[in-house]
């Protein structure tokens, strides 16, 4: 019985407001006739009864139908625009509210659909540009290979043809010499330049560990400066005298120590120094490695970490990928690094967080 004569739809509020309006009218009519007044009195007085009765059906007609329905094309127009900001906030117990909840719900979806395709797009526009960074590491190769590669294969093929018409033994000897060199100089440059692109483009990754980097910088500075055969050069070293433990790439760590060790040493000018400096300071391990000789413009100190840059008046000719190495490694770390020069030479250097 109560869920019979309740409100919860708006047939049954229009039908209870029709059926009331129908029961006030008959209810006025009689009353307006059984009044002791003139007929055309108690019309003028029903009629104005009927008036009033128009207006109340007017205002709860509003009040159940209008406002409701104006609210809702609101907030509908709001979420055709994708406008979610604003929820539909029309509470009430019938079809309206039903379809108040119904947009709401409709909006979060849209919301989290649209939120989706954003990351998919982003996703998207994300994979796009690692192609195309891709073809570029990619054209950027080959272009560096066919430059590099001229050069050794013009001293190749005229050695080669040099061997063929050349009779004395001591001269074929020779020839052949040349052309193993510049053949290992071919292999060694297209695996750096194949490892740098690697490292660019992502392929190869780092095995982070823990380690010494105190005694993995002795054992390089040992077999790059101590033992090496002909050494024109001072070597000066400040070491700890504790051990020091960093986590990162063990092999690729060595790989930087190499590079930069190799750098200073072509560089050092003959009987100069060449000074290893190794210092811990507030949680930090600071390398740096000096070498006596001529400073780097200050052009080249923007340009050094650049693949295949060679400085003009460098006394020595190598691939220029060293440094680029180094700059790849560091940065893919993290790690602060760079070049300075001094007043007789050029510093290089970085810093590593020590561990426990």
């Amino acid at each position: 019985m109560k869920e019979l004569f309740s409100l919860r739809t708006v047939r049954k509020k229009i039908l209870m407001l029709s059926k009331l309006a129908g029961i006030a009218l008959i209810f006025s009519y009689v009353l307006s006739t059984g009044l002791p007044v003139g007929e055309d009195v108690s019309f003028l007085l029903w009629l104005g009864f009927v008036l009033l009765l128009v207006l109340g059906i007017d205002f709860f007609m509003g009040c159940f139908i209008t406002k409701p329905i104006d609210r809702l094309n609101a907030s509908a127009k709001r979420m055709a625009g994708l406008d979610f900001s604003v929820p539909c906030d029309l509470a009430s117990a019938d079809e309206f509210g039903e379809l108040s909840a119904s947009l709401n719900t409709m909006a979060e979806n849209l919301q989290r659909a649209l939120a989706c395709l954003e990351d998919a797009n982003t996703r998207l526009e994300k994979d796009v540009e690692r192609e195309r960074l891709l073809l570029a590491e990619r054209k950027d190769l080959v272009d560096s290979l066919s430059h590099e590669m001229k050069t050794p294969l013009g001293i190749i093929r005229a050695y080669a043809e040099g061997l063929l018409d050349e009779t004395e033994e001591a001269k074929k000897l020779k020839y052949a010499r040349v052309i193993v060199s510049e053949a290992e100089r071919m292999n060694e440059l297209i695996v750096t330049l194949l490892d740098l692109s690697a490292l660019e483009s992502g392929a190869a990754g780092l095995d982070i560990s823990r380690f010494d980097f105190v005694e993995l910088a002795e054992t390089v500075a040992g077999r790059l400066l101590i033992d090496a055969p002909d050494t024109d050069f001072e070597l000066q070293y400040e070491l700890p005298e504790q051990t020091v433990f960093v986590r990162t790439d063990r092999r690729r760590m060595e790989q930087v120590l190499d590079n930069l060790i190799v750098n200073a040493r072509k560089n050092v000018v003959p009987g100069g120094v060449l000074r290893l400096v190794l210092t811990v300071d507030k949680g930090t391990l600071h390398f740096s490695v000096f070498n006596q000789g001529r400073l780097i413009s200050e052009d080249g100190l923007s340009r050094i970490w650049t693949k295949f840059y060679r400085d003009s008046g460098a006394e020595y000719s190598g691939s220029g990928l060293g440094l680029s190495i180094v700059a790849q490694i560091l940065s893919m770390q993290q790690l602060p690094y760079g070049a300075e020069n001094r007043k007789d030479g050029v510093r290089f250097y970085f810093s590593i967080p020590v561990t426990e």
